[in-house]
């Protein structure tokens, strides 16, 4: 991973170097704020080193990778308000720093200072890239709509709340992934099979947050353990608890937030649906290592790519 360290530090030089600066600082700051909590740049990441894998400089990736992150943290700052959060990578959210009308603000320029980047990348498979990234820019739009319509749905489908984590958080990767591929100018088959690669990768990931949001251990994941649970989410576990015809309704009208997390999680382990959750999540990393598979059989340079998705995966055990 020591390559892939090192275009981390590199990439995080660059963003810092591009940070924007204007007029009012109250519209500008909020984006430098966003953009300072860290998180593992694993969008940007994943961009760099698909360019590299299809075998074009890394470094030619930064600013694509850069417009992805600023889309990627513009929807965080629009979600939190949506979601009423106010704490995000253990910092406050932009809009209880300011407030929400600031950071919607801040979001909405956000959204252009991506497109700004993205319009201004000198390379012959521009429009691919522009088109791909506006697909992918409103389906994000489209699964953050589902998840907020699912909180007063009382009958969301699996193949619903399947459909919703694949828009809201899977197609992004995907883009990232496919995007650096297309700097290298990979051909439609190369490309596809990086799109692929990290849309499952991301399914994957978002079934194991589920997962370990309820079994995992707090000390690992610095979350506390059954957060969705007292929430009130509906997520995979609390779904197919419900198609087995259990009554999660019942469960989640717990008043005491611990008796309801220790009530649902001993249900769950109970019908082995901590285990079939695993499983599934394990299905999509196969699906994901096989297009990976299939990018080194046509020449593709996809060992980073592979340690990188070992990392995601594998961060809690």
């Amino acid at each position: 991973m020591d390559s892939a360290k090192f275009l981390a530090g590199q990439f995080e030089k660059y963003l810092q170097e591009n940070l924007p600066e204007g007029k009012p600082d109250n519209l500008y700051a909020p984006i430098r704020y966003i953009l300072n909590l860290g998180g593992k740049r694993t969008r940007p990441l994943l961009c760099i080193l698909s360019t590299e894998a299809a075998g074009a400089q890394p470094e030619e990736a930064f600013q694509l990778a850069y417009a992805l992150e600023v889309f990627h943290n513009f929807s965080l700052v629009h979600d939190d308000i949506m979601d009423q959060a106010t704490m995000r990578r253990g910092q406050s959210t932009v809009h209880m720093k300011w407030n929400s009308p600031t950071a919607i603000l801040a979001g909405d320029n956000m959204l252009v200072y991506c497109y700004s980047l993205l319009m201004d990348l000198r390379h012959p498979k521009k429009q691919e890239i522009l088109d791909l990234f506006n697909r992918v820019a409103r389906e994000v739009c489209e699964g953050q709509q589902m998840d907020m319509d699912f909180a007063s749905n009382d009958n969301v489908k699996i193949s619903e709340y399947m459909e919703m984590i694949r828009l809201k958080t899977a197609v992004l990767l995907g883009c990232c992934s496919a995007g650096g591929a297309l700097l290298a100018n990979s051909d439609k088959e190369r490309t596809a099979l990086y799109y692929q690669f990290a849309e499952n990768l991301g399914i994957a990931f978002q079934l194991m947050d589920d997962y370990l949001d309820t079994f995992g251990d707090s000390k690992k994941t610095g979350k506390k353990q059954g957060g969705d649970i007292a929430e009130g989410k509906k997520t995979w576990l609390y779904l197919r608890a419900q198609e087995s015809g259990l009554n999660m309704k019942q469960i989640y009208s717990e008043e005491n937030v611990e008796t309801r997390i220790q009530n649902a999680t001993e249900l769950y382990a109970k019908y082995h649906l901590d285990k079939e959750l695993l499983k599934l999540a394990r299905e999509y990393h196969d699906t994901s290592l096989q297009c990976l598979e299939e990018l080194r059989n046509l020449g593709e340079n996809t060992e980073s790519l592979k340690i990188l998705m070992d990392s995601l995966i594998s961060r809690s055990h």
